[in-house]
Protein backbone atom coordinates (compact mmCIF):
# COMPACT_ATOMS: atom_id res chain seq x y z
CA UNK A 1 0.00 0.00 0.00
CA UNK A 2 1.20 3.76 -0.21
CA UNK A 3 -0.35 7.12 0.97
CA UNK A 4 -1.08 10.39 -1.00
CA UNK A 5 -0.08 13.67 -0.02
CA UNK A 6 -3.60 13.96 1.67
CA UNK A 7 -3.17 10.61 3.66
CA UNK A 8 -5.93 8.27 1.62
CA UNK A 9 -4.32 4.77 0.89
CA UNK A 10 -4.31 3.26 -2.34
CA UNK A 11 -3.24 -0.32 -3.50
CA UNK A 12 -5.78 -2.01 -0.63
CA UNK A 13 -5.97 -5.03 -2.20
CA UNK A 14 -3.92 -7.69 -3.70
CA UNK A 15 -3.95 -7.20 -7.46
CA UNK A 16 -5.99 -10.38 -8.21
CA UNK A 17 -9.09 -8.86 -6.24
CA UNK A 18 -8.70 -5.75 -8.20
CA UNK A 19 -9.17 -8.02 -11.46
CA UNK A 20 -12.42 -9.77 -10.10
CA UNK A 21 -13.77 -6.66 -8.51
CA UNK A 22 -13.89 -4.15 -11.72
CA UNK A 23 -14.80 -7.35 -13.92
CA UNK A 24 -17.52 -7.50 -16.81
CA UNK A 25 -20.78 -6.62 -15.08
CA UNK A 26 -22.93 -7.75 -17.21
CA UNK A 27 -20.86 -10.82 -19.26
CA UNK A 28 -21.99 -11.45 -22.90
CA UNK A 29 -24.48 -13.85 -23.80
CA UNK A 30 -22.80 -17.28 -25.78
CA UNK A 31 -24.95 -18.35 -28.94
CA UNK A 32 -27.11 -20.76 -27.12
CA UNK A 33 -28.17 -18.26 -24.20
CA UNK A 34 -28.64 -15.71 -26.80
CA UNK A 35 -31.02 -17.91 -28.73
CA UNK A 36 -33.02 -18.38 -25.61
CA UNK A 37 -33.40 -14.86 -24.98
CA UNK A 38 -34.48 -13.92 -28.29
CA UNK A 39 -36.88 -16.62 -28.50
CA UNK A 40 -38.77 -14.65 -25.41
CA UNK A 41 -39.43 -11.93 -27.55
CA UNK A 42 -43.24 -11.36 -29.54
CA UNK A 43 -41.68 -9.13 -31.95
CA UNK A 44 -44.65 -6.79 -30.99
CA UNK A 45 -45.87 -5.12 -34.58
CA UNK A 46 -46.24 -1.66 -32.64
CA UNK A 47 -43.48 -2.75 -30.07
CA UNK A 48 -43.29 -0.30 -27.35
CA UNK A 49 -39.58 -0.91 -27.10
CA UNK A 50 -39.04 0.65 -29.87
CA UNK A 51 -40.90 3.99 -28.78
CA UNK A 52 -39.23 3.94 -25.73
CA UNK A 53 -35.57 3.76 -26.92
CA UNK A 54 -34.14 7.14 -28.26
CA UNK A 55 -32.74 6.00 -31.23
CA UNK A 56 -35.68 4.56 -32.20
CA UNK A 57 -33.61 1.13 -33.03
CA UNK A 58 -36.43 -1.77 -34.47
CA UNK A 59 -35.77 -3.67 -31.37
CA UNK A 60 -38.08 -6.40 -32.86
CA UNK A 61 -36.51 -6.69 -36.12
CA UNK A 62 -32.87 -7.24 -35.15
CA UNK A 63 -34.15 -9.86 -32.03
CA UNK A 64 -35.56 -11.86 -34.72
CA UNK A 65 -32.84 -11.52 -36.59
CA UNK A 66 -30.54 -12.95 -33.88
CA UNK A 67 -33.26 -15.70 -33.39
CA UNK A 68 -33.16 -16.88 -36.83
CA UNK A 69 -28.93 -17.04 -36.67
CA UNK A 70 -28.25 -13.44 -38.63
CA UNK A 71 -26.53 -11.28 -35.56
CA UNK A 72 -24.98 -9.77 -38.48
CA UNK A 73 -28.04 -8.94 -39.95
CA UNK A 74 -28.57 -7.74 -36.29
CA UNK A 75 -25.85 -5.27 -35.84
CA UNK A 76 -26.72 -3.65 -39.37
CA UNK A 77 -30.19 -3.18 -37.82
CA UNK A 78 -28.81 -1.74 -34.87
CA UNK A 79 -26.35 0.28 -36.09
CA UNK A 80 -28.68 2.15 -39.09
CA UNK A 81 -30.03 4.01 -36.01
CA UNK A 82 -27.08 3.58 -33.51
CA UNK A 83 -23.97 3.61 -34.55
CA UNK A 84 -22.43 3.21 -31.26
CA UNK A 85 -25.07 0.49 -29.77
CA UNK A 86 -22.30 -1.65 -28.69
CA UNK A 87 -21.23 1.17 -25.89
CA UNK A 88 -24.95 1.62 -25.34
CA UNK A 89 -26.19 -2.21 -24.88
CA UNK A 90 -23.28 -1.99 -22.10
CA UNK A 91 -24.53 1.27 -20.66
CA UNK A 92 -27.58 2.22 -21.33
CA UNK A 93 -30.30 1.91 -18.47
CA UNK A 94 -32.57 -0.57 -19.87
CA UNK A 95 -34.38 -1.34 -16.85
CA UNK A 96 -36.19 2.12 -17.60
CA UNK A 97 -36.06 2.50 -21.52
CA UNK A 98 -37.03 -0.30 -23.68
CA UNK A 99 -36.64 -3.04 -21.01
CA UNK A 100 -39.39 -1.25 -18.55
CA UNK A 101 -41.54 -0.95 -22.37
CA UNK A 102 -41.03 -4.48 -22.69
CA UNK A 103 -44.75 -6.06 -22.83
CA UNK A 104 -43.48 -9.15 -21.02
CA UNK A 105 -42.24 -6.42 -18.11
CA UNK A 106 -44.75 -7.63 -16.11
CA UNK A 107 -45.20 -8.90 -11.91
CA UNK A 108 -45.27 -12.32 -13.32
CA UNK A 109 -42.28 -12.24 -16.03
CA UNK A 110 -38.92 -10.70 -16.71
CA UNK A 111 -38.71 -8.50 -19.81
CA UNK A 112 -36.55 -9.31 -22.65
CA UNK A 113 -32.72 -9.13 -22.27
CA UNK A 114 -32.58 -6.08 -25.05
CA UNK A 115 -29.85 -4.87 -23.75
CA UNK A 116 -27.66 -7.99 -23.55
CA UNK A 117 -28.79 -9.21 -26.99
CA UNK A 118 -28.03 -5.57 -28.58
CA UNK A 119 -24.33 -6.27 -26.93
CA UNK A 120 -24.39 -10.09 -28.75
CA UNK A 121 -25.33 -9.11 -32.42
CA UNK A 122 -22.78 -5.64 -31.94
CA UNK A 123 -20.03 -7.78 -30.57
CA UNK A 124 -19.91 -10.34 -33.49
CA UNK A 125 -19.76 -7.68 -35.95
CA UNK A 126 -17.10 -5.29 -34.08
CA UNK A 127 -14.81 -8.88 -33.77
CA UNK A 128 -15.28 -9.40 -36.91
CA UNK A 129 -14.90 -6.44 -38.53
CA UNK A 130 -17.79 -5.77 -40.61
CA UNK A 131 -18.73 -2.82 -42.41
CA UNK A 132 -22.07 -1.44 -43.34
CA UNK A 133 -21.04 1.33 -44.72
CA UNK A 134 -19.17 3.12 -47.71
CA UNK A 135 -18.50 6.69 -48.18
CA UNK A 136 -20.67 8.06 -50.93
CA UNK A 137 -18.85 10.13 -53.88
CA UNK A 138 -16.83 13.37 -52.26
CA UNK A 139 -19.08 16.59 -51.85
CA UNK A 140 -16.68 18.85 -51.36
CA UNK A 141 -18.16 19.78 -47.90
CA UNK A 142 -16.32 20.56 -44.62
CA UNK A 143 -17.90 19.77 -41.07
CA UNK A 144 -16.19 20.87 -37.73
CA UNK A 145 -17.64 18.77 -35.17
CA UNK A 146 -16.20 19.98 -31.57
CA UNK A 147 -16.28 17.23 -28.67
CA UNK A 148 -15.36 13.26 -29.79
CA UNK A 149 -18.00 12.27 -27.57
CA UNK A 150 -21.14 10.36 -28.47
CA UNK A 151 -23.14 12.70 -29.95
CA UNK A 152 -19.96 14.26 -31.89
CA UNK A 153 -18.31 10.72 -33.28
CA UNK A 154 -22.42 9.97 -34.28
CA UNK A 155 -22.81 13.27 -36.31
CA UNK A 156 -19.21 12.49 -37.60
CA UNK A 157 -19.72 9.17 -38.92
CA UNK A 158 -23.31 10.09 -40.42
CA UNK A 159 -21.83 12.92 -42.27
CA UNK A 160 -18.99 11.06 -43.31
CA UNK A 161 -21.21 8.17 -44.63
CA UNK A 162 -22.45 11.05 -47.17
CA UNK A 163 -19.23 12.16 -48.26
CA UNK A 164 -18.34 14.94 -46.41
CA UNK A 165 -15.21 15.49 -44.99
CA UNK A 166 -15.23 15.81 -40.92
CA UNK A 167 -12.60 17.48 -38.67
CA UNK A 168 -13.16 16.64 -34.35
CA UNK A 169 -11.77 19.11 -32.36
CA UNK A 170 -11.67 17.49 -28.77
CA UNK A 171 -9.61 19.09 -25.59
CA UNK A 172 -8.73 15.68 -24.05
CA UNK A 173 -5.62 13.63 -25.86
CA UNK A 174 -8.35 10.19 -26.36
CA UNK A 175 -11.80 10.12 -28.16
CA UNK A 176 -15.07 9.16 -26.62
CA UNK A 177 -16.48 11.65 -24.23
CA UNK A 178 -18.14 9.99 -21.74
CA UNK A 179 -18.06 6.83 -23.02
CA UNK A 180 -14.00 6.77 -22.12
CA UNK A 181 -13.80 9.02 -19.26
CA UNK A 182 -17.15 8.80 -17.40
CA UNK A 183 -18.48 5.75 -17.45
CA UNK A 184 -17.85 3.00 -14.53
CA UNK A 185 -15.00 1.02 -14.89
CA UNK A 186 -17.13 -2.30 -14.71
CA UNK A 187 -19.99 -1.47 -17.09
CA UNK A 188 -16.99 -1.61 -20.29
CA UNK A 189 -13.79 -3.52 -19.64
CA UNK A 190 -11.10 -4.32 -22.12
CA UNK A 191 -10.72 -1.02 -23.64
CA UNK A 192 -14.19 -1.30 -25.41
CA UNK A 193 -14.56 2.32 -25.51
CA UNK A 194 -11.59 2.89 -27.59
CA UNK A 195 -12.40 0.00 -30.12
CA UNK A 196 -15.56 1.11 -31.06
CA UNK A 197 -13.91 4.99 -31.89
CA UNK A 198 -11.81 2.85 -34.18
CA UNK A 199 -14.62 1.20 -36.06
CA UNK A 200 -16.67 4.01 -35.65
CA UNK A 201 -13.12 6.26 -37.55
CA UNK A 202 -12.70 3.20 -40.06
CA UNK A 203 -15.52 5.00 -42.14
CA UNK A 204 -13.29 7.22 -43.20
CA UNK A 205 -12.79 10.85 -44.26
CA UNK A 206 -12.47 11.93 -40.44
CA UNK A 207 -9.77 13.39 -39.03
CA UNK A 208 -9.39 13.67 -35.20
CA UNK A 209 -7.31 16.54 -33.30
CA UNK A 210 -6.69 16.14 -29.62
CA UNK A 211 -5.31 18.58 -27.35
CA UNK A 212 -6.99 21.38 -28.79
CA UNK A 213 -10.25 23.13 -27.13
CA UNK A 214 -12.63 25.75 -27.82
CA UNK A 215 -11.71 28.86 -26.72
CA UNK A 216 -8.27 28.25 -26.09
CA UNK A 217 -6.71 27.07 -29.01
CA UNK A 218 -10.02 28.50 -31.52
CA UNK A 219 -13.43 30.02 -31.46
CA UNK A 220 -16.43 29.16 -32.79
CA UNK A 221 -15.91 32.04 -35.09
CA UNK A 222 -12.55 30.98 -36.55
CA UNK A 223 -14.82 27.56 -37.60
CA UNK A 224 -17.78 29.11 -39.46
CA UNK A 225 -15.15 30.95 -40.89
CA UNK A 226 -13.18 28.19 -42.09
CA UNK A 227 -15.89 24.88 -42.21
CA UNK A 228 -19.30 24.91 -44.22
CA UNK A 229 -21.20 23.93 -40.50
CA UNK A 230 -20.34 23.22 -37.17
CA UNK A 231 -21.48 20.74 -34.92
CA UNK A 232 -20.88 21.49 -31.10
CA UNK A 233 -21.12 18.25 -29.12
CA UNK A 234 -19.57 19.89 -26.15
CA UNK A 235 -20.99 17.79 -23.44
CA UNK A 236 -20.52 19.28 -19.49
CA UNK A 237 -17.43 20.23 -18.57
CA UNK A 238 -17.89 21.70 -15.04
CA UNK A 239 -19.19 20.13 -11.60
CA UNK A 240 -21.44 22.36 -9.03
CA UNK A 241 -20.14 23.32 -6.26
CA UNK A 242 -21.30 22.66 -2.60
CA UNK A 243 -21.03 25.75 -1.28
CA UNK A 244 -20.16 25.52 2.32
CA UNK A 245 -17.46 25.35 4.55
CA UNK A 246 -14.73 23.15 3.91
CA UNK A 247 -14.70 22.36 0.52
CA UNK A 248 -11.26 23.35 -0.67
CA UNK A 249 -10.23 20.61 2.53
CA UNK A 250 -7.71 17.79 0.82
CA UNK A 251 -9.87 14.61 0.65
CA UNK A 252 -12.82 16.62 -1.24
CA UNK A 253 -12.83 15.72 -4.92
CA UNK A 254 -15.08 15.95 -8.09
CA UNK A 255 -16.76 12.19 -8.57
CA UNK A 256 -16.28 12.94 -12.20
CA UNK A 257 -12.17 13.08 -11.94
CA UNK A 258 -12.56 10.29 -9.39
CA UNK A 259 -14.19 7.43 -12.47
CA UNK A 260 -12.23 9.18 -15.24
CA UNK A 261 -8.98 8.30 -13.40
CA UNK A 262 -10.13 4.92 -12.81
CA UNK A 263 -11.14 4.55 -16.24
CA UNK A 264 -7.48 5.29 -17.63
CA UNK A 265 -6.06 2.75 -14.85
CA UNK A 266 -3.91 -0.11 -15.73
CA UNK A 267 -4.44 -2.18 -12.63
CA UNK A 268 -6.69 0.56 -10.27
CA UNK A 269 -4.08 -0.39 -7.69
CA UNK A 270 -2.90 3.16 -8.49
CA UNK A 271 -6.38 5.22 -7.12
CA UNK A 272 -6.60 5.88 -3.61
CA UNK A 273 -9.52 5.42 -1.43
CA UNK A 274 -10.20 6.70 1.62
CA UNK A 275 -11.48 3.77 4.67
CA UNK A 276 -14.58 6.20 4.82
CA UNK A 277 -16.34 7.60 2.28
CA UNK A 278 -18.94 10.06 1.43
CA UNK A 279 -20.86 10.36 -1.91
CA UNK A 280 -22.92 13.38 -2.26
CA UNK A 281 -25.80 13.16 -4.97
CA UNK A 282 -28.27 10.68 -6.39
CA UNK A 283 -27.03 10.29 -10.09
CA UNK A 284 -25.82 7.70 -11.80
CA UNK A 285 -22.39 9.30 -11.38
CA UNK A 286 -22.85 9.14 -7.54
CA UNK A 287 -23.55 5.39 -7.94
CA UNK A 288 -20.56 4.49 -10.35
CA UNK A 289 -17.87 6.31 -7.90
CA UNK A 290 -19.76 4.79 -4.97
CA UNK A 291 -19.64 1.60 -6.28
CA UNK A 292 -15.87 1.59 -7.27
CA UNK A 293 -14.85 3.29 -4.35
CA UNK A 294 -16.24 0.35 -2.51
CA UNK A 295 -14.47 -2.18 -4.99
CA UNK A 296 -11.35 -0.04 -4.09
CA UNK A 297 -10.99 -1.05 -0.99
CA UNK A 298 -12.99 1.51 0.86
CA UNK A 299 -14.28 -0.33 4.24
CA UNK A 300 -17.18 2.36 4.50
CA UNK A 301 -18.89 4.18 1.63
CA UNK A 302 -22.36 6.11 2.56
CA UNK A 303 -24.39 8.18 -0.16
CA UNK A 304 -25.94 11.06 1.06
CA UNK A 305 -28.94 12.75 -1.16
CA UNK A 306 -30.97 15.35 -0.09
CA UNK A 307 -34.17 14.00 -1.33
CA UNK A 308 -35.90 10.50 -0.80
CA UNK A 309 -35.44 7.37 -2.61
CA UNK A 310 -38.00 8.22 -5.65
CA UNK A 311 -36.07 10.93 -6.48
CA UNK A 312 -32.89 10.19 -7.32
CA UNK A 313 -32.08 10.29 -11.07
CA UNK A 314 -30.03 7.04 -10.37
CA UNK A 315 -32.51 3.82 -11.77
CA UNK A 316 -34.00 1.32 -8.96
CA UNK A 317 -31.25 -1.07 -10.97
CA UNK A 318 -28.18 0.78 -10.18
CA UNK A 319 -29.71 1.84 -6.56
CA UNK A 320 -29.59 -2.02 -5.96
CA UNK A 321 -26.28 -2.83 -7.58
CA UNK A 322 -24.91 -0.14 -5.07
CA UNK A 323 -26.53 -1.94 -1.83
CA UNK A 324 -25.61 -5.00 -3.40
CA UNK A 325 -21.97 -4.42 -2.81
CA UNK A 326 -22.08 -2.90 0.30
CA UNK A 327 -22.75 0.87 0.07
CA UNK A 328 -25.13 2.53 2.39
CA UNK A 329 -28.09 4.80 0.57
CA UNK A 330 -29.26 7.67 3.01
CA UNK A 331 -31.89 10.17 2.00
CA UNK A 332 -32.99 13.48 3.15
CA UNK A 333 -29.90 14.95 4.31
CA UNK A 334 -27.76 17.79 2.51
CA UNK A 335 -24.21 18.94 3.35
CA UNK A 336 -23.92 21.69 5.75
CA UNK A 337 -20.46 21.78 6.27
CA UNK A 338 -17.01 19.61 6.04
CA UNK A 339 -15.37 18.77 8.66
CA UNK A 340 -11.87 19.56 8.52
CA UNK A 341 -8.51 18.87 10.74
CA UNK A 342 -5.43 19.80 9.35
CA UNK A 343 -6.13 20.74 6.18
CA UNK A 344 -7.32 16.90 5.41
CA UNK A 345 -11.20 15.97 5.51
CA UNK A 346 -12.29 14.46 9.04
CA UNK A 347 -16.33 14.22 8.04
CA UNK A 348 -19.21 15.96 7.07
CA UNK A 349 -22.14 17.72 8.59
CA UNK A 350 -25.11 17.25 7.54
CA UNK A 351 -28.68 18.89 7.92
CA UNK A 352 -31.93 16.67 7.53
CA UNK A 353 -34.59 17.76 5.58
CA UNK A 354 -37.84 17.51 4.38
CA UNK A 355 -41.18 18.71 1.55
CA UNK A 356 -43.20 21.04 2.68
CA UNK A 357 -45.80 22.30 0.23
CA UNK A 358 -43.35 20.63 -2.52
CA UNK A 359 -40.37 22.60 -1.51
CA UNK A 360 -37.41 21.39 -0.01
CA UNK A 361 -36.56 22.56 2.93
CA UNK A 362 -33.94 21.57 6.41
CA UNK A 363 -35.51 20.77 9.42
CA UNK A 364 -32.56 22.21 11.78
CA UNK A 365 -31.59 18.81 12.75
CA UNK A 366 -27.87 17.93 11.79
CA UNK A 367 -25.58 14.58 12.03
CA UNK A 368 -21.84 14.02 11.78
CA UNK A 369 -20.86 11.48 9.46
CA UNK A 370 -16.37 10.57 9.47
CA UNK A 371 -15.03 10.47 6.33
CA UNK A 372 -11.16 10.70 5.16
CA UNK A 373 -12.73 10.97 1.13
CA UNK A 374 -16.00 13.07 -0.42
CA UNK A 375 -16.70 12.66 -3.59
CA UNK A 376 -19.18 15.44 -5.36
CA UNK A 377 -21.79 13.87 -7.82
CA UNK A 378 -23.92 16.79 -7.26
CA UNK A 379 -24.05 17.58 -10.98
CA UNK A 380 -21.89 18.91 -14.09
CA UNK A 381 -22.39 22.20 -15.52
CA UNK A 382 -21.59 23.65 -19.15
CA UNK A 383 -18.55 25.35 -19.08
CA UNK A 384 -17.19 26.35 -22.48
CA UNK A 385 -15.63 30.07 -24.30
CA UNK A 386 -15.04 31.29 -27.36
CA UNK A 387 -18.98 30.65 -28.19
CA UNK A 388 -19.23 34.06 -29.20
CA UNK A 389 -23.15 35.22 -29.44
CA UNK A 390 -24.75 31.90 -29.36
CA UNK A 391 -28.22 31.96 -27.57
CA UNK A 392 -28.15 30.36 -24.16
CA UNK A 393 -30.72 29.77 -21.71
CA UNK A 394 -30.35 28.18 -17.94
CA UNK A 395 -26.61 27.94 -19.16
CA UNK A 396 -27.21 25.55 -21.97
CA UNK A 397 -27.13 26.29 -25.58
CA UNK A 398 -30.54 26.88 -27.40
CA UNK A 399 -31.37 24.97 -30.41
CA UNK A 400 -34.57 23.88 -32.07
CA UNK A 401 -36.20 20.25 -32.96
CA UNK A 402 -33.51 20.00 -36.23
CA UNK A 403 -30.61 21.01 -33.33
CA UNK A 404 -29.72 24.21 -35.04
CA UNK A 405 -28.48 27.19 -32.98
CA UNK A 406 -29.16 30.85 -33.47
CA UNK A 407 -25.72 31.30 -35.49
CA UNK A 408 -25.64 30.31 -39.15
CA UNK A 409 -24.22 27.26 -40.18
CA UNK A 410 -23.82 26.17 -36.08
CA UNK A 411 -25.53 23.38 -35.18
CA UNK A 412 -25.38 21.29 -31.67
CA UNK A 413 -26.53 18.35 -29.54
CA UNK A 414 -25.98 16.08 -26.86
CA UNK A 415 -25.33 17.25 -22.98
CA UNK A 416 -24.83 20.84 -23.29
CA UNK A 417 -28.07 21.73 -25.43
CA UNK A 418 -31.21 23.35 -23.34
CA UNK A 419 -33.31 19.52 -22.78
CA UNK A 420 -30.33 17.72 -23.22
CA UNK A 421 -30.16 14.23 -20.74
CA UNK A 422 -27.28 12.87 -19.09
CA UNK A 423 -27.93 9.85 -21.28
CA UNK A 424 -24.87 8.32 -23.96
CA UNK A 425 -28.26 6.84 -26.41
CA UNK A 426 -29.81 10.77 -26.28
CA UNK A 427 -26.57 12.40 -27.17
CA UNK A 428 -26.07 9.47 -29.97
CA UNK A 429 -29.61 10.33 -31.37
CA UNK A 430 -28.95 14.42 -31.30
CA UNK A 431 -26.04 13.93 -33.16
CA UNK A 432 -26.96 11.98 -35.56
CA UNK A 433 -30.32 14.00 -36.33
CA UNK A 434 -28.01 17.13 -36.65
CA UNK A 435 -25.93 15.43 -39.51
CA UNK A 436 -29.54 14.47 -41.53
CA UNK A 437 -30.40 18.14 -40.88
CA UNK A 438 -26.83 19.17 -41.67
CA UNK A 439 -27.18 17.16 -44.70
CA UNK A 440 -30.48 18.29 -45.89
CA UNK A 441 -29.39 22.04 -45.79
CA UNK A 442 -26.55 21.03 -48.17
CA UNK A 443 -28.89 19.34 -50.53
CA UNK A 444 -31.02 22.75 -50.54
CA UNK A 445 -27.43 24.48 -51.43
CA UNK A 446 -28.85 27.46 -48.94
CA UNK A 447 -26.13 26.76 -46.00
CA UNK A 448 -28.42 27.48 -43.28
CA UNK A 449 -29.66 30.89 -41.72
CA UNK A 450 -30.18 31.04 -38.47
CA UNK A 451 -32.61 28.91 -37.05
CA UNK A 452 -33.56 30.08 -33.68
CA UNK A 453 -35.01 33.31 -32.87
Amino acid sequence: MGTTQSGILYGRLPLAEYEANFSDLHPPLDKHEALVAADRCYFCHDAPCMTACPTSIDIPLFIRQIATGNPIGSAKTIFDQNILGGMCARVCPTETLCEQACVRNTAEERPVEIGRLQRYSTDIAMRENKQFYARAAATGRRIAVVGAGPAGLACAHRLAVEGHDVVIYDAREKSGGLNEYGIAAYKTVDDFAQREVDYVLSIGGIEVRHGEALGRDFSLADLTEEYDAVFLGLGLAGVNALRVEGENAEGVEDAVDFIAALRQSKTKADIPVGRRVVVLGGGMTAIDAAVQAKLLGAEEVTICYRRGKEHMNASEFEQDLASSKGVTIRHWLQPKRIAVKDGKVAGIELEYTTLEDGKLTTTGETGIIAAEQIFKAIGQTFQASGLGALQMESGRIVVDAAGRTSLAKVWAGGDCVLGGEDLTVSAVAMGRDCAESINRAFAADAPLASAVA
